[in-house]
């Protein structure tokens, strides 16, 4: 079934989901993975999370002619999700709850994110809506066309608006985020994170919790993990984060981002004084994993060989 949707490129899915979607999430990976097709499961968090996550990995890899990548995404009603994938630049999420609706957004809208209602749509539709969006390709003909091709200037239309349409608003928003989560900062004292020398935080407000977190340069977190999945946006400085999960490696600096799911292991080194705004659902809890001499010098081995 996804040999179309494949023959010009490799394709990979990410996925993701809240807890109202998870069932059929975890279906749909299970499905596309059936079809040889590779996909990175980023598991379950809040639907805002999970669709943000998922909405900027793909953004990062539209410009990528060697794989080409989707996201799959699930919640309650499979509108949340979309809403919040929809915020990075190239990914054009829309909310599928039958074939002909996923046929017409790919023709139209070249959905690159199918949002699933975890609530409305069974497996076995699900399914479907799947197959069709995976072999469906741009501007095919589709019910909304009464299946019949699109006439000239309208296909030339839906080639501009791709153009267009990643422009509109990039520019705005980016400022007006950095500016937002930099007044948090002001006149803020931070404490001590007492189980991680040279840490402080300041907990800013409870459910979705979210917090300014400082670090010095050199400082160590050693390989921990948390109930909750957690945004990070590092406002100044610069620090590398290991998914010893995942095998991964990141390295950050000023304005990037960065979600780390629940109950993955990592471990953090900050190489300048180090600021970030963090995001969670629930209370704080931290779990280690190794103390933090162990930390340290697994640290200065993979720096010492360069890997990830």
């Amino acid at each position: 079934m996804a040999d179309s949707a494949t023959a010009s490129s490799p394709l990979k899915v990410i996925a993701g989901a809240d807890s109202f979607g998870a069932e059929l999430k975890d279906a749909m990976v299970s499905h596309l993975r059936s079809l040889n097709i590779e996909v990175e499961d980023l598991g379950i968090t809040s639907y805002y999370n999970i669709g943000a996550e998922v909405g900027r990995r793909v953004s990062s890899t539209t410009t990528s002619p060697s794989v080409e990548t989707r996201g799959l995404l699930a919640c309650g009603t499979g509108v949340g999700v979309g809403i919040f994938a929809n915020k990075f630049p190239g990914v054009f999420a829309t909310t599928c709850l039958t074939p002909d609706e996923a046929r017409n957004n790919r023709s139209i809208n070249n959905c690159n994110v199918l949002a699933l209602s975890g609530m409305s749509t069974s497996a076995d539709t699900a399914k479907e809506i799947v197959d069709t969006w995976l072999n469906t390709p741009f501007k095919a003909p589709c019910p909304a066309s009464k299946s019949q091709p699109w006439p000239e200037e309208i296909s030339n239309f839906f080639d501009e608006s791709m153009n267009e349409m990643p422009k509109i608003g990039a520019s705005e928003n980016t400022q007006a985020e950095t500016c937002a989560v930099s007044c948090l900062v002001k006149n803020r004292e931070l404490n001590p994170i007492d189980i991680i020398p040279g840490g402080s935080m300041k907990i800013l407000r409870e459910s979705p919790t979210s917090a300014i977190i400082k670090f010095k340069a050199g400082s160590v977190e050693p390989a921990h993990h948390h109930t909750f999945g957690h945004c990070l946006l590092v406002m100044k400085g610069k620090k590398s984060v290991w998914n010893l999960s995942k095998k991964e490696r990141y390295d950050l600096g000023d304005g990037d981002y960065l979600f780390t799911p629940a109950g993955d292991v990592h471990r953090v080194k900050y190489y300048e004084d180090t600021e970030f705004f963090l995001k969670w659902d629930g209370k704080w809890d931290m779990f280690f994993d190794e103390d933090l001499e162990t930390a340290k010098i697994a640290i200065e081995k993979e720096l010492a060989n360069g890997s990830a």
